[in-house]
């Protein structure tokens, strides 16, 4: 307004009518899907031979339902604000409303399946949990329960500092939330790429690029953890994501002649 200018790529997230990207409303819950297929690859476990547990039914938890469903992946627990279900031969998420705004439409009423407590859907056996709710979920009180091989936090700051070392002691791989719920920024810088270039791309092309960014940041963070591990330093997955972050900043201060 005061330029007489209109420059889109200052906010993200707008509609498409406006200069937004194809892809962005289901972006974060499909890069904790990319992420989780990255990790079940490199743990030998078949997506169609998986089970998951989603806690949270808004738009992270239900797309990433959705997507590792339709991967084939089991979901035997899902939750939203109302309850928890619980079904050992599956849940079919494309059944339940997102975002229930009502308690009729909670997933522990649409979906055939036990009701159970959110502490109860957090220590189900599973090779996968994905806490796509609210921060702090995880803590030092409840983390010895988890009986999940796998934890990819779909949402902000769902496992405490306590939390991280006892699921770690325990053997349970966390995909910290910096990198699995990434796909939500990721697509928003894409949507600013787009914005300046003036061409949009399709969702096949945001999918693809979105694919090949989280599976190479997943990759990047993998690869350390390994190396850390090989020279007898036995660091987490958050850890070694803060390492690679780390060292790309120091990087390009050295490179910049910031000394």
């Amino acid at each position: 307004m005061n330029t007489g200018n209109t420059t889109l790529g200052v906010v993200t997230g707008k509609p498409l009518e406006l200069g937004g990207s194809l892809g962005r409303d289901a972006a974060t819950g499909r890069g904790v899907e990319i992420s989780t297929l990255n990790l079940l690859e490199k743990k030998g476990i078949e997506p169609k031979k998986a089970t998951v547990v989603i806690q949270g039914f808004g738009n992270v938890g239900a797309w990433a339902a959705k997507l590792l469903h339709d991967d084939g992946c089991k979901i035997i627990g899902l939750s939203d604000v109302y309850g928890a279900v619980y079904n050992p031969e599956g849940l079919n998420p494309h059944d339940a409303i997102e975002r229930a705004m009502k308690p009729e439409d909670s997933v522990s009423n649409l979906l055939p399946g036990d009701k159970i407590t959110n502490d109860e859907l957090l220590a189900l056996e599973c090779d996968v949990l994905a806490p796509c709710a609210l921060q702090n979920q995880l803590t030092g009180k409840n983390a010895a329960k988890v009986r999940a091989k796998i934890i990819v936090e779909g949402a902000n700051g769902p496992t405490t500092p306590e939390a991280d070392q006892i699921l770690h002691k325990n053997g349970v791989m966390v995909l910290p939330d910096f990198l699995a719920n990434a796909g939500g920024v990721t697509c928003s810088y894409f949507e600013w790429v787009q914005n300046i270039g003036g061409y949009y791309w399709d969702f096949e092309e945001t999918y693809e690029r979105l694919d090949k960014k989280m599976s190479q940041a997943f990759w990047d963070v993998y690869n350390t953890q390994k190396a850390y591990f090989e020279k007898d330093k036995d660091i987490d997955m958050r850890t070694a994501a803060y390492v690679v972050s780390i060292e790309r900043v120091a990087q390009a201060t050295r490179t910049r002649g910031w000394v």
